[in-house]
């Protein structure tokens, strides 16, 4: 029997553990690896409980939170961590390590490595690449696809169909439409003036936006605030410092508009 004291803090147990606490649902046909281990407990020593659909697999070395809620048929791979508390300063706040709901849609993979943090959302049938990060309150759509080592900052919004490729930078609270394309190594800023912990001087952060079905290709860097019109293309290695309307294509260095209107 595990004492309660021993789960006030967030220390890895084992499914059983769990099971006896009443802090794991496990649904039929599940597969956890033997060294799979469950943190019930955030840093303040609140308890949620761990539910998994039925047919989820679980693999060795993944590390499942308090509040992580799988749906049917979720796959997480080798050494991938879901329901991670915040904790410490970011995006001018300070996050205290309070863990929340995670919740993750059937038939989601989730790559080795992956790290979704507390309060994530992601929907039906998305993969989430090895190594991939997801802050606190991001929100994924359905039957996206997620490239290998992506950093998704905080808040940030992506709709269905969105595919992403490796190496891309969401900055916090970017908005990606759904059937939007990223190629890889895309950056994006949120941030004009670059300040760091100065809140006299904090300015409100102006994270770009991708509209529906917007094209960008590998390289290229949209800077604070800017627009991507729906169905627009930007070309390889932009840097965008201006709004791209609606089915234009831009490129260049800064990138500049070189068709607008209908179909290209």
């Amino acid at each position: 029997m595990v004492h309660p004291s021993v789960l006030t803090v967030p220390t890895p147990v084992t499914a059983a553990d769990l099971a006896r606490e009443g802090l794991l649902e496990i649904g039929p046909g599940c597969q956890l690896s033997p060294h799979a281990v469950f943190v019930p407990a955030d840093m303040l020593g609140t308890l949620r409980p761990v539910m998994l659909g039925a047919g989820c697999s679980i693999g060795a070395g993944a590390v499942l939170h308090g509040g992580t809620q799988l749906a049917a048929r979720v796959r997480v791979e080798e050494h991938v961590v879901v329901g991670c508390p915040e904790s410490g300063y970011a995006v001018r706040n300070l996050y205290p390590g309070t863990g929340e709901p995670t919740i993750v849609g059937e038939d989601v993979v989730l790559r080795s490595g992956a790290i979704v943090y507390a309060g994530v959302t992601i929907g039906a049938a998305t993969v989430v690449g090895h190594h991939t990060l997801l802050r606190s309150h991001v929100a994924v759509g359905a039957d996206s696809q997620l490239g290998h080592i992506l950093s998704i900052e905080r808040e940030c919004r992506i709709g269905d169909r969105v595919r992403m490729s490796p190496g891309t930078h969401l900055t916090a609270a970017t908005e990606v439409a759904s059937g939007a394309f990223l190629g890889a190594g895309v950056r994006t800023i949120n941030d004009k003036q670059l300040i760091w912990r100065d809140p006299e001087h904090q300015t409100e952060l102006a994270p770009p936006r991708f509209c529906q079905g917007c094209k960008v290709g590998s390289g290229s860097t949209i800077m604070a605030g800017i627009t991507i019109g729906a169905y627009s293309l930007v070309g390889a290695g932009s840097v965008v410092t201006r709004h791209i309307p609606p089915h234009a294509t831009a490129y260049g260095v800064p990138a500049r508009i070189h068709h607008t209107g209908g179909a290209r």
